[in-house]
């Protein structure tokens, strides 16, 4: 009796473009957010779905990780086999190299990995495909469990990603190299596929945006004081209308988190 034929990977296969650093103001937030869950839990494993043409970013990602939570482990997930044969090398251990896609196969099967990270994935999937990824991927997630999924330039200045649990998405975080940064809405051509198309007049991530370029605009005095001093002035106006969930400490990283439930699609608010 022949043995089983695997499934096929669920997904397409991406350009893999990638650069050492790209993910580090997404790393960073994870580490900070995420790291004590990840410390709590008894299989830390953490997947960083479609690492590209490269290994660069899984292999941050552990060191990253480790940081936080000295246990965790990180499986680099290809859809690509020849990309899956050309990151072996670089294993290690703690971090392994998987040929799979949105099923996020693991070993031993059926563990359920504490955090997913899918960065710059989803860009070249229709936004009506979106929600279907998300409920697969959140699904897969371990109780406490955390999806982190975005887009970002190709040096890492500037990112936004959703934050999602088994529940589905939680916020929103924009972040950027504030020394880079000249009005905030430049963060618009990084936003994630849900919201991308969504920057028009009359849906809520554009009504931000806007609110977002009105405060830095008046927070020009502070500039005197640099760059970060008048971020953390203008997302402090923000608060007044917005509801941003995370604090200074994050917003001089350059960071804001603001709740999905504001900034998701008139159409679809519920992710």
């Amino acid at each position: 009796m022949s043995p089983p034929t695997p499934s096929r990977p669920v997904g397409t296969v991406t350009r893999g473009t990638t650069n050492p650093n790209r993910l580090r103001r997404m790393d960073r937030w994870i580490a900070a957010t995420h790291g004590a869950a990840l410390r709590r839990a008894d299989d830390p494993v953490a997947v960083d779905l479609g690492y590209g043409a490269a290994p660069w970013t899984a292999v941050e990602l552990l060191a990253r990780l480790r940081e936080a939570a000295p246990h965790a482990r990180v499986v680099g997930i290809e859809i690509e086999p020849a990309r899956v044969a050309a990151a072996k090398p670089y294993a290690r251990e703690g971090l392994t190299f998987r040929h799979g896609g949105f099923e996020v196969p693991l070993e031993p099967a059926g563990t359920a990995p504490a955090l997913i990270r899918a960065a710059n994935v989803l860009r070249q999937y229709d936004e009506e495909q979106v929600a279907e990824v998300w409920r697969r991927l959140c699904g897969r997630l371990a109780p406490g469990g955390l999806l982190v999924e975005g887009t970002c330039d190709e040096i890492g200045r500037r990112h936004v990603w959703v934050a999602l649990g088994p529940e589905g998405p939680r916020t929103v975080t924009f972040a950027t190299r504030l020394g880079s940064l000249r009005t905030p809405s430049d963060l618009a051509e990084r936003l994630p596929k849900a919201l991308i198309h969504r920057n028009v007049p009359g849906e809520p991530v554009h009504a931000f945006l806007r609110d977002f370029d009105r405060a830095w605009a008046a927070a020009a005095p502070y500039a005197s004081y640099g760059a970060r001093q008048r971020w953390i002035r203008t997302v402090r106006t923000l608060t007044a209308d917005w509801p941003v969930v995370d604090s200074p400490a994050r917003w001089r990283q350059g960071e804001v988190t603001v709740a999905w439930g504001a900034l998701a699609p008139l159409d679809n608010s519920r992710g």
